[in-house]
C-alpha cells in the first residue's frame, strides 16, 4: 500500500529552514514533496501568475522552486510534479505568526487555502518570530499533518495552525481573532526627487475575545483555527437588513 503523499509550501522561499525541517519530519510517516517559492514572496495572499512563464527547478531530489507565487507553486505542483494528488498539503513552517486577518494577506494561507480548492487536505503552520524552540514547535506541525492523514477532515476545510515556539505541549482549537495593526504609509524620495511609498505598520495588538487564536497565543498556547473555503454569510441570504431601491428580491434564490 503506497504511503500517503504530502506536498510542502511556503512563501518564505525554498531555502526557509523551517520548510525542510518540517518536511523531512513528515517523511517519517508520508512521501513528501517540495514545492515553494525560489525567492521571499510573504503576503502575496491568493496571487497567481498569468501573464509571464513560471520557471521550475529541482534543487534538490524531491525539492523543486519555482519563479511563482505560493500558490502557483502548490498550483503546478498538483498539476504537474507530484506523481498522485496529494492527502495534505502543508504550508509553511511560516517566520511569524498569521493570527484573525493576517489570514487574508498571508501567502502561507494561501497555499494551504489551494490545496483544499484542489481536494487536498490544507494546514498552514506558523511560529513566533525568534521563537527559542523552534524543533518543538515542527515536531506539533507534523503531528497536525499526521492526524489529518489519520482522520480526513471535511473536503473544504483548512487548518491554521500557529505556534508560539516555547516548547508548549497545549493546543486549544480557536476561531479567527482580531490582531491589531499600526497601519501607515510611509512617503519617501528616491535620488531623483521622485516619491516612494512603504506600506504596512507594525503589529500593535489584538481584541482579547475569548477562543480566539490570538488570546490562545498569547497564553503560550498552540492555536488551531479551522477554517472553511466557503465564504458565505448564510445568515444574511434569507434576511438582509437594506434594500436595493428599484429592483425586485427574488426571497430564497441563492439556497
Amino acid at each position: 500500500m503506497a504511503r500517503p503523499l504530502v506536498l510542502c509550501s511556503n512563501d518564505d522561499g525554498i531555502e526557509a529552514p523551517h520548510l525542510e525541517a518540517l518536511a523531512a519530519s513528515i517523511e517519517q510517516f508520508a512521501d513528501v514533496v517540495v514545492v515553494a517559492p525560489e525567492r521571499q514572496r510573504s503576503a502575496a495572499s491568493h496571487a497567481i501568475t498569468l501573464h509571464k512563464p513560471l520557471r521550475l527547478t529541482e534543487v534538490r531530489p524531491r525539492r523543486f522552486s519555482l519563479s511563482g507565487t505560493p500558490v502557483d507553486c502548490v498550483y503546478l505542483a498538483i498539476l504537474k510534479v507530484c506523481d498522485r494528488k496529494p492527502d495534505v498539503v502543508v504550508s509553511g513552517v511560516n517566520d511569524g505568526f498569521n493570527l484573525g486577518s493576517d489570514v487574508f494577506y498571508s501567502g502561507t494561507v494561501a497555499a494551504a487555502v489551494e490545496g483544499a480548492l484542489r481536494g487536498a487536505a490544507g494546514i498552514a503552520c506558523s511560529l513566533a518570530p525568534r521563537a527559542p524552540k523552534p524543533d518543538e514547535a515542527i515536531a506539533f506541525a507534523a503531528a497536525v499533518v499526521r492526524a489529518a492523514i489519520a482522520e480526513p477532515m471535511p473536503r473544504g476545510t483548512v487548518l491554521n495552525v500557529n505556534m508560539p515556539g516555547t516548547g508548549s505541549d497545549t493546543y486549544e482549537w480557536t476561531m479567527l481573532g482580531r490582531r491589531l495593526y499600526e497601519d501607515d504609509v510611509s512617503e519617501r524620495n528616491d535620488p531623483r526627487g521622485r516619491p516612494y511609498y512603504w506600506v504596512g505598520g507594525g503589529p500593535a495588538g489584538h481584541d482579547d475575545v475569548e477562543g480566539s487564536d490570538c488570546v490562545a497565543i498569547a497564553r503560550g498556547h498552540n492555536s488551531i483555527t479551522p477554517m472553511h473555503l466557503d465564504l458565505t454569510d448564510r445568515g444574511r441570504i434569507t434576511a438582509p437588513p437594506w434594500t436595493v431601491e428599484g429592483f425586485r428580491v427574488v426571497v430564497g434564490s441563492a439556497k
